[in-house]
């Protein structure tokens, strides 16, 4: 439809025939319908029901294109003061606290006893000192970490614990991230990850370097996993391989210092196989195999 028609049939229309009774009613004045207007936009402001653009973004959370008005409503009247308590709501919600600063500061200017302006001020104040109080937070916080990760290298360093990043094509490092590492007493290693022929992936939680692997293959072996059908994964069949291959007898500590032993992204990686299966005949096939003595 390009224009408006010229002719209605109100009887075929009767939805339309309502809203043109509403609003052109021939038994009312002009003076009447003024008022019936203005008492029906105070009704939709109370229920925050909206014309004004500013407004209406501010009560849908829209505080960007609220403050895009209100900023567009001042370069036409500086002194606006609605224009200025809108902006200050606007940066007050986005936690901009300088700026809602200067935007209560200039409606103060124009009127010092603006309850709003006063209350958002103290409300911008106490928001400021919280941001304050988390960036210290923050700050302490990465500094307490850094300090815990160079004593965590130097004690990796004084054990003579070789280092290497994953490389980008590895796809367990890319997936899992970096593992973590803390000093307790002397070390304790969390998590520690252990490879399964069965497409199985254990992870031990705080293997302290003093512990033997024996130790942990009796807790997690102590009982056939369900996924052991062959019942071939017992605690004496088990063989242990750091890349190459370790005795169950030896500590991690041990282990993590041997020369052939390089720790990738921070997680001591070993692969537990039945020293008689195929898997581990052909996994191992075309290795380099040395037995640490």
């Amino acid at each position: 439809m390009k224009k408006a028609p010229s002719k209605i049939d109100l009887r075929e229309n009767p939805d339309l025939a309502c809203l043109q009774s509403s609003i052109f009613n021939e038994e009312h004045t002009s003076e009447e319908q003024t008022k019936s207007y203005k008492d029906e936009g105070n009704d939709y402001l109370k229920e925050k029901d909206h014309k004004k653009a500013a407004a209406a973004q501010y009560y849908l959370g829209n505080f960007r294109s609220a403050l895009s008005d209100v900023t567009a409503a001042r370069k036409l009247k500086p002194c606006y003061l609605k224009a200025i308590i809108g902006g200050a709501f606007c940066h007050l919600e986005l936690k901009h606290c300088v700026k809602a600063v200067n935007w209560c500061d200039k409606g103060l200017q124009t009127d010092a006893k603006q309850k709003k302006l006063l209350e958002m001020r103290a409300k911008v104040d106490k928001l400021k000192q919280i941001q304050q109080r988390d960036v210290r937070k923050a700050n302490l916080k990465e500094k307490k970490e850094k300090n815990q990760n160079e004593a965590l290298l130097q004690a990796i360093k004084a054990r003579n614990i070789k280092l290497c990043e994953a490389a980008c094509e590895d796809e367990d490092s890319a997936s899992e991230g970096l593992g973590e590492l803390f000093l307790d007493g002397l070390s304790s290693e969390n998590p520690y990850r252990t490879k399964l022929k069965c497409a199985q992936l254990d992870f031990i939680s705080a293997f302290h370097e003093d512990s033997r692997f024996i130790d942990h293959l009796m807790v997690i072996f102590g009982d056939t996993p369900f996924w052991d059908l062959e019942q071939k994964y017992g605690p004496d069949n088990l063989e242990i391989c750091f890349e190459d291959e370790d005795r169950a007898e030896l500590t991690l500590l041990q282990v993590l210092q041997h020369h052939r032993n390089f720790v990738k992204a921070l997680t001591p990686a070993f692969l537990v196989c039945v020293g008689s299966s195929p898997f581990c005949r052909n996994y191992l096939w075309g290795r380099k195999v040395h037995q640490i003595r």
